[in-house]
């Protein structure tokens, strides 16, 4: 095992904290989570007993707290995000002060020595060039206010070099703290639940990941911090560059009542059409082992267990 390290994990009872803090406590480090509990998450009722987990409840956005818990820290993963482009624009003054300023002031009261891994999103590659993979070098263009503030946290975390930045690509797959809302949790659920779903914007790219290899890149990042620090990484299924009817069409040959119907209505804010390669992180020896099939097993088990009925009467 690598050495114990003392980390502050920020948002951390939500879809990828639930499963990354158990891991992390797994290999023997001491993790503290910063979390306002806005979803009534449970995911971390599991580590309690764990006696290297402590829970605080509180805001990423309050400066005099984040300082005091930060003090001793090794590392540091801001996860606490207003995530997804139609909660951003529900709440914007929120999307900005959490998803930008609170990992700014981050970058302000770390030291130099301490280190930093942060997740970003593919959607901030915004529409991309049809057959030519995006790189850690391409431009990137956000579209939303989502894609805007995740960039602008990363370009400032990357000038203090002392850093790593995951761009994740469309994560799936079920977890503690469940993400029903997510494009391939969605759609399997509509798939189980609904038998059906009406596609727009059909032929945009995109690439995906599960969400424990988000973890397991989260860890070999932790592992491989002085070779990969500096740098942003792609993190995605390389062989999962697809588009939304090749998707519905994956889905369809595990759930074969499945219809999946094409309409010229609706559009993605974030207008996510790009197709990602993710050779820079796969150099330093990542690879995923969850596919994307494997994957939409899983969750049509997940969904056998969860129906959305709470207000439902039947």
């Amino acid at each position: 095992m690598s050495e114990q390290l003392s980390i502050v994990v920020t948002g951390g009872a939500g879809y990828l904290g639930s499963i990354l803090v158990p891991a992390l406590l797994a290999r023997g480090h001491k993790v503290t989570v910063v979390e306002t509990f806005m979803f009534r998450e449970a995911g971390l009722f599991d580590v309690c007993a764990e006696p290297n987990f402590n829970v605080i409840r509180g805001d990423a956005r309050d400066e005099a707290l984040m300082t005091r818990i930060t003090a001793g820290a090794d590392l540091v993963i801001p996860l606490a995000a207003l995530v997804g482009a139609p909660l951003c624009d529900r709440d914007r003054i929120g999307a900005v002060t959490t998803n930008r300023d609170a990992v700014l002031m981050l970058t302000r009261i770390l030291s130099p020595e301490q280190r930093m891994i942060i997740p970003n999103t593919n959607s901030g590659y915004g529409i991309g060039k049809p057959g030519i993979a995006c790189t850690e070098d391409t431009p990137l263009n956000p579209i939303s206010l989502y894609g805007r503030a995740k960039v602008e946290a990363e370009l400032a975390v990357l000038e203090r070099k002392n850093s790593i930045s995951l761009r994740l690509a469309t994560v799936f797959g079920m977890a503690p703290r469940m993400r029903v809302d997510l494009l391939v949790n969605d759609f399997v659920h509509r798939a189980v639940t609904d038998r059906a779903v009406v596609l727009f914007e059909a032929d945009f790219m995109r690439n995906y990941i599960h969400i424990r290899d988000v973890t397991r890149a989260f860890l070999h990042a932790v592992d491989n911090f002085n070779t990969m620090r500096g740098s942003p990484y792609n993190v995605g299924l390389s062989d999962a560059n697809l588009s939304k009817r090749q998707l519905c069409a994956l889905i369809q040959k595990q759930v074969p009542g499945f219809v999946y119907l094409e309409a010229p209505v609706g559009e993605d804010p974030d207008k996510r059409d790009y197709i990602v390669s993710n050779a820079r992180i796969e150099a330093t020896g990542f690879k995923p082992v969850h596919s994307l099939e494997s994957g939409i097993t899983e969750l049509v088990k997940g969904y056998t267990i969860l129906r959305n009925s709470r207000y439902a009467n039947v």
